[in-house]
């Protein structure tokens, strides 16, 4: 016979890992400070890939500047504001990305409480059939 108490938690579960899984399972297998440092690194490699490649475009664009110019200490100026612009923009990005992903790992690590309680209140509605039957079997000896 069909339990239907069962049937709405096992549904709730899978609805829960279908919405919210992608996102709570690979937060929590990692601490928390080795979730974000990863996603740390990784912006900042992204950060600096698009950096090379918008200080590569502009190059390429100011070329005939560059080269008619071609002033030491201009060059060497114009270097020193490239990399205190993309210093500035790397501090901002990985503390947006620092904040981002610490939200979301908390979010992350409440939704697999929520995950791990449905999955007990499973447990326990399988585990108090068999306890019933073995008071019933008991009393019949």
């Amino acid at each position: 016979m069909l339990n239907e108490e069962k049937i709405r938690i096992m549904t709730g579960i899978a609805m829960f890992e279908k919405k919210a899984g992608r996102d709570i399972l690979p937060a929590s297998r990692y601490f928390k400070s080795d979730y974000v440092g990863g996603r740390m690194i990784r912006s900042f490699i992204f950060y600096t890939f698009s950096s090379m490649l918008c200080l590569a475009l502009w190059v390429l664009y100011q070329m005939e500047d560059i080269m008619s110019t071609m002033d030491v200490t201009a060059l060497l100026a114009s270097a020193k504001h490239v990399a205190l612009f993309y210093a500035g923009g790397l501090l901002v990005y990985l503390a947006v990305t620092y904040w981002i992903y610490s939200r979301r790992y908390e979010r992350a690590s409440k939704g697999m409480k929520i995950y791990q309680a449905k999955l007990r209140r499973l447990e326990k509605k399988y585990e108090a059939p068999s306890v019933q039957g073995e008071n019933e079997e008991e009393r019949r000896v």
